[in-house]
């Protein structure tokens, strides 16, 4: 009767862990998303040295900077553009602030490329202020989404993770794919 109460009582147990493991980002919530992940990761830090990213090895990965920004952009360029994820992960040495003002620029600037918004929503991120912009349309001859994700650093600085999605095949779980790799974003401050 001892073994099956010990049995039981480590059952209670992994069981606890597994669902604190596998808890659901803000951002995996909006897109129903199950697990989803990559094989093989690497941690890529950006040239300035302020965050990192684990990406997958296989992917193609451009560094940017300038005078404000310094950006990770990354694809799998092995498959077709219908059929991959393209994320743009940029430190911006700016402020933001999630106000009226700055949802209507978002707004405007997305409606001058034919992009109508289909989701917002704000939340919390690497326990910082972020907001999630979803917005739909068309880009050359392919149905086209995007995925812009604003996280405050802090008041002089932000965060932007830009997912594209090209076509119309898989797109929640190519989003969900991307979201797995954001949700691994590291400050390096």
């Amino acid at each position: 009767m001892k073994y099956i109460s010990n049995n039981c009582f480590l059952f209670v147990i992994a069981s606890l862990l597994f669902y604190s493991c596998h808890k659901q980002s803000e951002i995996s919530k909006t897109f129903n998303c199950k697990t989803s992940s990559f094989k093989t990761l690497e941690k890529v830090n950006d040239v300035k040295n302020l965050f990192s990213i684990d990406l997958p090895k296989d992917w193609k990965i451009n560094l940017y900077k300038d005078g404000i920004q310094s950006s990770i952009f990354a694809g799998d360029t092995t498959k077709q553009l219908t059929k991959t994820v393209l994320l743009d992960v940029s430190f911006i040495q700016k402020n933001v602030n999630f106000n009226e003002t700055f949802l209507l620029q978002q707004e405007q600037e997305n409606l001058s490329k034919n992009l109508i918004k289909i989701a917002s929503k704000e939340f919390t991120f690497l326990d910082k202020p972020a907001l999630l912009n979803i917005y739909k349309g068309k880009k050359g001859d392919f149905s086209y989404q995007i995925c812009n994700t604003f996280i405050k650093v802090n008041e002089q600085n932000f965060i932007l993770a830009k997912t594209e999605v090209y076509g119309d095949s898989f797109v929640n779980e190519r989003f969900c794919k991307a979201f797995s790799l954001i949700e691994n974003i590291q400050l390096n401050q």
